[in-house]
């Protein structure tokens, strides 16, 4: 019993520590040379929302897996940001410091990743961030996760898919300035990826979307919206320093309470006007990012032969952890009844037939 205390002592002022430090590096200005100094890319609370809204894009031939999975896919959509602290390898899967290779649209950086590797070696890419390969990597996995139809496979690629895809669509996750280092505007990673989304997604953005299509060339999209990301990092950076030398030096940040924590955040109202002055961007490519996982997920479905997900469904995907990978999906219990297929059907039809419902601003 005393030895139970102590150990669940040491687990508690340990999870406080790294709470402290996580806030902490999400402020402190960064080690120029270290990825590890800013906040993980949308932050926890964009990256969540961006897997659970993409869920609701998709037919229903995978909503029969992936709707009982919703919660477990947005809990985990930031397994691969935790893992940047014990995986060494990790770290430069999100990101790729694109002005290393020269200007836009650094066509001295081939983009098939032998190509790139034969003209730079493997060391030096690695250095330099290799997300888009990696985003070709796990699509590829989800892809033969889904020809055997492993669903505990298929639910954490999933979820990984959608990180490193939502990484790609953050501006500065394409630029060795990734934190503002260089421009003295250290903060700004988590100020565009974090500070705005939590203050404006819920009441002001909108996130009415079309269903998911059918992407023919994932390695060009997926280099498409790296390079759209890389294209606007000079607006993310220039349109906060002009408007940092406007604003009252002593206006500019508040402190609030944050996981039962009083932080220093950007006020309230200097994110509402950054946000104008990028005319909506950071809401933009969250909407876009949402769409792209959704699409990456369906494409990799019907890659794989389009396999049939309904015997996959069970109880424990429900579960707040790796409850997926527990129980049976062979037990006729765990199964959806057989008369619940025809409505399935019928989805499928008004899903692929029917105009979006609602409003969309795009």
């Amino acid at each position: 019993m005393y030895r139970s205390i102590i150990m669940l002592t040491a687990v508690v002022t340990a999870t406080v520590a790294f709470s402290k430090s996580d806030v902490s590096a999400c402020f402190a200005a960064p080690d120029a040379n270290s990825r590890m100094g800013y906040a993980p890319a949308w932050g926890f609370y964009a990256h969540e929302k961006i897997n659970a809204l993409a869920v609701y894009l998709l037919p229903p031939e995978m909503l029969v897996l992936y709707k009982p999975a919703a919660h477990y896919l947005r809990e985990h959509a930031t397994d691969p940001d935790k893992r940047r602290y014990i995986v060494r390898a990790e770290g430069p899967r999100h990101f790729i410091d694109l002005d290393r290779y020269g200007e836009f649209p650094f066509e001295a950086l081939p983009r098939q990743w032998d190509s790139a590797v034969k003209k730079f070696g493997a060391d030096s890419l690695e250095a330099h961030g290799v997300l888009p390969w990696r985003i070709q990597q796990v699509m590829a996995m989800l892809t033969n996760a889904f020809k055997e139809r492993n669903t505990a496979s298929i639910l954490k690629l999933s979820a990984d898919l959608g990180h490193y895809i939502a990484d790609a669509h953050v501006p500065l996750h394409t630029s060795s300035n990734h934190n503002g280092q260089k421009t003295n505007q250290a903060g700004i990673h988590g100020f565009w990826e974090s500070r705005l989304p939590e203050l404006l997604a819920e009441k002001d953005w909108d996130f009415y979307l079309e269903r998911a299509v059918y992407i023919a060339r994932p390695a060009e999209t997926i280099w498409q919206f790296i390079l759209e990301s890389a294209r606007a990092v000079d607006s993310v950076l220039k349109e906060e320093a002009a408007l940092s030398r406007s604003w009252p030096v002593d206006q500019k940040y508040a402190y609030e309470w944050r996981k039962q924590t009083v932080v220093r955040q950007y006020a309230a109202a200097y994110s509402n006007a950054y946000h104008e002055r990028l005319a909506g961007m950071a809401e933009r490519r969250m909407r876009q990012s949402i769409q792209a996982v959704a699409n990456f997920w369906y494409t990799a479905w019907v890659n794989a032969g389009q396999p049939n997900l309904k015997g996959l469904y069970h109880p424990g995907i429900r579960g707040r952890t790796a409850g997926v990978f527990g129980t049976s999906t062979k037990t006729n219990a765990n199964r959806m009844p057989e008369d619940g297929w025809e409505m399935v059907d019928s989805l499928s039809h008004y899903w692929r037939t029917q105009p979006i419902k609602g409003r969309s601003c795009d």
